[in-house]
């Protein structure tokens, strides 16, 4: 009898480590893809992703292919998975700007809206502004969600949205809420990501709760999370930050009146300099960075969808 438990628990024990083992090497994987793809999206390959050049065309295939290998779903009465749109420049030029848009259906129409905007600044006389920071990192970790959300059906329906010409004034995101795939009252929340990879002192702000406090009740980093410092702000005048209401595309969302949470780090030193490169930035940060982030989301998905009426019936 005593072999025969004895030989039990080493089973048992065996399989637990297995699992253990399998967890850990997949968290590993998926760490070395978040990496992978800020590391890809800021090469020179991409030539600094500026709006309308080869390089910004070449960050909407990678993109695009991504999504498809996923089977992320493109947007009801939208050709494929591009939303093309039009405005003027500083010098009152008309150009064309290219958002890239997939979804995920969830238990309920009501809709999150997970952005990050994929252009940056190009090429300026003789270099590159590769813009790993600002902002390769959003647009991988939105890669890294859409992964996540596709084996784990969320509660919410999720609009994947990688926003193009935000560094000339937020233009594809005001394009999204002008024209948008769902009607505007079905969106909830947007959850907008711009600079989250390059923090010495391992903090990370969520900007919006001040001006949404409901949204304060799913802000919580997990027990066992890293070191990363969650941090409120930056959406008060009054307490001596800057204000990030409307300096990155979720000001596009508050200015319709659909309440955000915005995460990034404050400038730092290779802010829009052709220094903000992959090798700059903080790997271990940055994964960290991620993981709360999608805490955060989990949190969102999980309680605030409980409020929210499900019509089983209904869908996108």
């Amino acid at each position: 009898m005593l072999t025969v438990v004895y030989r039990f628990s080493v089973l048992a024990l065996f399989f637990c480590f297995s699992c253990c083992a399998s967890v850990k090497e997949r968290a590993e994987q998926e760490d070395a893809t978040i990496l992978k793809d800020l590391q890809t999206l800021s090469s020179d390959d991409f030539e600094g992703r500026k709006t309308g050049t080869t390089g910004a065309e070449r960050a909407r295939a990678f993109i695009t292919e991504r999504f498809k290998s996923l089977g992320i779903q493109t947007l009801p009465d939208q050709s494929g998975y591009l939303q093309s749109f039009q405005f003027n420049d500083k010098k009152e030029a008309v150009r064309e700007g290219i958002n890239v848009l997939g979804y995920i259906p969830g238990k309920l129409k009501e809709t999150l809206v997970i952005s990050a905007h994929y252009d940056h600044l190009g090429r300026i006389k003789d270099s590159i502004y590769n813009g790993a920071d600002d902002n390769a990192s959003g647009v991988a970790a939105l890669l890294h969600f859409a992964a996540y959300f596709s084996k784990n059906k969320p509660n919410f329906t999720l609009i994947f949205a990688a926003f193009d010409a935000e560094e000339m004034g937020l233009q594809g995101a005001k394009a999204f809420v002008a024209n948008p795939p769902v009607p505007l009252e079905r969106i909830k929340l947007n959850i907008n990501m711009d600079m989250i990879a390059h923090n010495d002192k391992n903090e990370l702000y969520v900007c919006g709760a001040n001006l949404y406090p409901q949204m304060k009740n799913y802000i919580e980093q997990k027990a066992d999370s890293t070191k990363i410092k969650l941090l409120l702000g930056h959406d008060d005048p009054k307490a001596g930050h800057d204000d990030w209401t409307n300096q990155s595309d979720q000001g596009a969302f508050h200015a319709k009146g659909i309440p955000f949470l915005y995460f990034g780090v404050e400038d730092h030193r290779d802010y829009h300099q052709p220094s903000d490169t992959y090798e700059n930035t903080n790997p271990t940060f940055y994964v960290g960075a991620v993981d709360a982030i999608l805490n955060v989301l989990l949190n969102i998905d999980n309680k605030l969808s409980s409020h929210i009426q499900i019509d089983k019936n209904k869908i996108m």
